[in-house]
């Protein structure tokens, strides 16, 4: 990576006059007479308590007692208390404040199978839902502070269990449901689960997987767990352990439909989201009812700017942050979320475009791997379905590369469909920086931090750059920052405070452009040094998807006893593209040419896959240890683990 900073190119986007009077954004500027994003910026970085006190009430976050203070910082900003004194509980804001309101008999979820099946829930009817969900568990026993896991399909089931657990003021775990074993008892062991919310099975691209056995196996090394509630998904027969195990459609839905909400402090623990680290088990992010929800609802309005009524699709999984942001940031504003439980791509490449049509999708959120997958489809699957519901994109999970980034604005969104990138992570709640319908945007780019969240850009001294690139930190606490780790309190501080005192060190290098604008890099520890040079792998990707036969592409660095580093890139082909040698010369003869001789990569290697996380997250760390024969650490959090083994053996 270039010293000084080059990416960007020409605004490819500017925000019409409906965009910027419509916006969520310019309704709370103008209730506090703010002129501008700068000055808002600026207020709200500056005075935290005062934007966190203006955010709370403009989300109509209702206390069942006010808090008498916004933050309290007397223990520093590593580790504030928010919402001093009140109670609530976030579910009551998702659901209960809504009955007998109009909102009641609006859509609150929408679901699709992969087999096409349909249902949709209203407000009242998915009030009744939790309600009986709730019951359920608080006739096994359950209640304030046990901790419940939910390893389930992506099915109208998932959403009620999720919220039952914080409505009886329970934790909730949420788990990938590609999951195996190990990945599942690290999680649910470390945080003493009482209970789990499962399926016997889910069906993907016409072949069944069963989810009920492996949690049988994990249940054996869980000693805490006692409960086992199963959802009859593909109705094949399983064993039920007498006392433990309870089917769904027995226990819950014989329940009343009507339940109290439990009163939490303001700072109950909601949830623990697992997150992996470079080195160790996965550390479980701790949120709060006044944290995770609140930041979740703030992005959705700001950033991708959903009012009430509107349908927004996130393509994610439950165990990813992203599905309770989608669950508890749509419902607090009055909007309606999608489920799909099935591959994007299947049967047809248009699967995803015909159900954007179908259910009139306003926005969609999507991973630039997506994209590029879908880029080797062509623009037709795009054609045959009309599009004109959706207003803005949603982006995350990983750096765009500019090609992927200007065919999705160009051929699917017609130049008219901004991209609100978004970035930030488990612990921020969301988002550290994010597009926003009142500024422009150029491919790849952010418009800025998200409001709120005081960012920047630090060099190797600590001090700010611009046009440079740099570590991206935070200087002000913000109300969704997790509590901690669980049980893990130095290693909280170690991973994210140790660097520079008071300041938040997020792990990925970032930069602003002359224009303001802002990108994110990749991981710090993906960034190579080359003879001096730092580089980010994403600009020798670039130059290779660049290319008519690559799909994807991960550059690492290796060891080299003069340079320090020296380039090797892996290359997933696309379908019908076969490795040979002169695929490889020319692949690196187009790096060269992109890059200088000096970046000349040591070796140009053919893979089927890339080692990803479920949110499309190319694991590049994974990827050098298995090439260098080293171990990859934990690799529980991959949706395709057989992919680090293949590194090793690449050709």
């Amino acid at each position: 990576m270039k010293e000084t900073f080059e990416f960007g190119g020409e605004i490819v986007w500017r925000p019409t006059t409906e965009h910027i009077q419509q916006a969520n954004l310019t309704k709370f500027m103008r209730a506090h007479q703010i002129e501008s994003f700068d000055e808002l910026m600026r207020r709200s970085t500056v005075d935290v308590e005062w934007f966190s006190d203006a955010l709370l009430k403009f989300l109509d976050i209702r206390f069942y007692e006010p808090y008498t203070q916004v933050v309290d910082l007397s223990r520093g900003i590593i580790r504030p208390q928010w919402c001093v004194g009140g109670k609530l509980n976030i579910v009551y804001n998702c659901l209960d404040k809504y009955m007998d309101t109009s909102i009641e008999r609006q859509s609150a979820l929408l679901w699709e199978g992969e087999d096409g099946t349909t249902r949709s829930l209203t407000y009242r009817e998915l009030f009744q839902e939790v309600n009986k969900a709730a019951n359920a568990l608080r006739s096994l026993g359950l209640g304030l502070g046990d901790a419940i896991g939910v390893y389930m399909p992506m099915v109208p089931e998932i959403a009620v269990a999720l919220l039952a657990i914080a409505k009886i003021g329970g934790i909730i775990l949420p788990l990938f449901s590609g999951f195996g074993v190990n990945a599942i008892v690290d999680r649910l062991a470390d945080a003493d689960a009482k209970a789990l919310f499962t399926a016997d099975g889910v069906v993907r691209r016409n072949k069944t997987i069963h989810m009920k056995p492996v949690v049988d196996d994990a249940a054996k090394q869980i000693p805490t767990l006692e409960h086992m509630i199963v959802l009859r998904q593909i109705g094949e027969t399983v064993e039920m352990k007498s006392g433990r195990d309870h089917w769904w459609d027995e226990i819950v839905s014989g329940q009343s439909d009507s339940a109290p909400t439990e009163v939490t402090d303001a700072e109950t623990p909601l949830m623990i989201i697992y997150t992996s680290g470079t080195t160790g088990l996965a550390k479980g992010a701790v949120h709060t009812h006044c944290g995770f929800p609140v930041k979740a609802a703030q992005d959705m309005a700001f950033g991708t700017d959903l009012h009430s009524g509107e349908l927004i699709y996130w393509m994610t999984d439950m165990g990813w942050m992203m599905g309770p942001w989608l669950v508890f940031g749509a419902l607090i504003l009055g909007g309606t979320f999608f489920l799909y439980d099935g591959a994007p791509d299947y049967p047809t490449p248009g699967r995803l475009w015909e159900m954007v049509a179908k259910h009139r999708v306003s926005i969609l959120g999507v991973s630039p791997t997506l994209i590029r997958l879908l880029m080797t489809h062509g623009e037709d699957p795009i054609k045959l379905h009309n599009l004109s519901s959706l207003r803005f994109f949603g982006s995350t999970g990983e750096p765009w590369n500019p090609d992927p980034w200007m065919w999705l604005f160009e051929k699917v969104g017609k130049r008219k469909i901004p991209i609100m990138n978004y970035s930030g992570g488990t612990e921020i709640s969301g988002g550290i920086v994010m597009g926003n319908p009142l500024l422009p945007l150029k491919a790849c780019a952010f418009s800025g931090p998200c409001p709120g969240i005081d960012a920047d850009v630090f060099d190797e001294d600590g001090k700010s750059v611009r046009n440079k690139v740099g570590e991206l930190v935070i200087k002000s606490p913000w109300i969704g920052m997790t509590r901690g780790f669980w049980k893990d309190s130095e290693r909280y501080e170690r991973t994210y405070w140790s660097r520079w005192k008071n300041v938040w060190v997020h792990g990925d290098f970032a930069a602003v452009d002359s224009d303001n604008l802002w990108y994110i890099l990749g991981r710090s520890d993906d960034i190579i040094k080359i003879a001096g040079k730092r580089f980010g792998p994403a600009e020798a990707e670039s130059v290779l998807v660049s290319h008519l036969s690559v799909a994807e592409a991960a550059a690492i660095g290796v060891p080299h006893e003069i340079k320090l580093n020296e380039l090797v890139v892996f290359c997933v082909l696309v379908p019908g593209v076969e490795p040979s040698e002169q695929l490889r010369e020319e692949l690196k003869q187009s790096l060269i040419t992109a890059m200088g001789k000096p970046l000349t990569p040591k070796a140009v290697l053919f893979v089927s896959d890339l080692p990803k996380t479920r949110n499309a997250k190319v694991m590049r760390r994974m990827i050098r240890a298995a090439y260098l024969g080293e171990d990859p650490g934990d690799t529980s959090s991959l949706v395709n683990p057989e992919a680090v083994d293949e590194i090793r053996f690449a050709k």
